[in-house]
């Protein structure tokens, strides 16, 4: 009998190491979504072969900075990282908050770091009061702008609002040189409310903000004149303003760009924007041609359409799944590759499916193109820190 015992402990061991097994990935690709869902769902993770390929292999200087943010908002995570920095292995810890303090890598904007955060804040223990520096608008990343007009609205539809959900541009900083400040505090909710958004409705205005830092303050007013020549023809309610920031708040680069966002009868944000190329990096772009494209882009979102716009697809998604155990519904425009790869992940780390159903509007509707209704039964997931009140 003696000699059966650690035997018997032994395969109860193997069920449990089986049971809280991690899962693993091969590359550099999807390195947040992978990062973050391992976070809420509390499974481990292991990546490798990241860029082994590469002349220069291994994890870049911006993901180990949002290894460091991750680190900096949960409690008892563990990292670990091999010699060349081509396997990560993280194990979460619980999600923390509180204020946090950041220096985002200037590799990547700060909207990189912040679509991370507004996934994660909601279901903290504290309240998170994070200052993240670096670069707050740059042409591959959403603007903080474009998360403050068209995130912080999707939060509020899920029952994350109150005078504690605020994103705010302190100090604007431009590609390549960096030195922009924002100040993103999210309050936490127990659970989040189930959705029903299957109506998008009609556009009934457009609002934008035309930026300029280390320019001439003439750039903004060049960049509203030329995207109201291109809207004016389809609605009159347009008002974009022009923010220009000196001084120390102007960061370390010269800039010039436009945030636009149209806003639907039933409450929806769609947005596009636009960012002149940074310092050093390929042609110059004139201001005129900036504001004509950000405009088309505008309208080609607009005939996407959908109830969430494109940059938001997978925040929805993540709180739609995670919410109380009822049916919630999104209409949404066509889904983006990485809005596809974030579902894939879902179904990994959640268990979690969505019915897809494809609806074509007719011709006569002009109701713009094919549309995806996604529905799901929330998994229920509540915030286990005990000090909600």
């Amino acid at each position: 009998f003696t000699l059966s015992t650690p035997h018997i402990e032994n395969t109860c061991g193997n069920i449990n190491s089986m049971a809280s097994q991690g899962l693993t990935y091969d590359g550099c690709n999807f390195f947040r979504q992978r990062l973050v869902l391992s976070t809420l769902s509390g499974k481990r993770v292991k990546i490798r072969n990241i860029r082994s390929k590469d002349d220069n292999p291994g994890l870049r200087d911006f993901e180990a900075s949002f290894i460091r943010l991750l680190d900096k908002v949960t409690n008892g995570t563990r990292i670990e990282i091999n010699q060349t920095g081509t396997v990560l292995f993280y194990q979460p810890g619980l999600l923390y908050g509180g204020v946090v303090e950041h220096e985002c890598n200037t590799q990547r904007s700060v909207g990189y770091y912040l679509e991370a955060l507004l996934m994660l804040a909601p279901f903290m223990k504290n309240p998170l009061k994070a200052v993240l520096k670096g670069v707050t608008n740059d042409p591959t990343d959403p603007s903080v702008d474009q998360l403050k007009y068209t995130s912080i609205p999707v939060m509020k539809k899920f029952g994350i609002d109150g005078e504690g959900l605020e994103l705010k541009v302190v100090k604007r900083g431009m590609a390549p040189g960096g030195g922009g400040e924002v100040l993103f505090t999210c309050p936490v909710r127990k659970t989040l409310r189930p959705v029903q958004l299957s109506e998008p409705g009609k556009i009934k205005r457009i609002r934008g903000i035309a930026y300029s830092v280390r320019v001439s303050p003439q750039m903004a007013n060049r960049i509203v004149d030329s995207a109201r020549s291109i809207l004016n023809k389809f609605i009159p309610d347009i008002y974009i303003y022009t923010d220009h920031m000196k001084g120390d708040k102007s960061g370390k680069s010269p800039g010039f760009g436009l945030t636009l966002v149209a806003e639907t009868l039933n409450g929806t944000f769609l947005s596009a924007e636009q960012v002149s190329t940074p310092q050093g990096q390929g042609d110059p772009v004139l201001p005129e041609d900036l504001g004509r494209n950000c405009a088309k882009l505008l309208l080609e979102e607009i005939y996407r359409g959908g109830c969430i716009d494109s940059a938001n697809q997978s925040l929805a998604l993540v709180y739609m799944a995670l919410g109380q155990q009822d049916v919630s519904k999104a209409l949404l425009g066509d889904l983006s590759p990485y809005t596809i790869e974030f579902l894939r992940h879902m179904r990994d780390f959640f268990r979690m499916m969505f019915k897809i159903e494809t609806q074509k509007p007719s011709e006569d509707e002009r109701k713009g193109g094919d549309k995806v209704l996604m529905t799901c039964v929330g998994a229920g997931y509540t915030n286990i820190s005990k000090s909600i009140k």
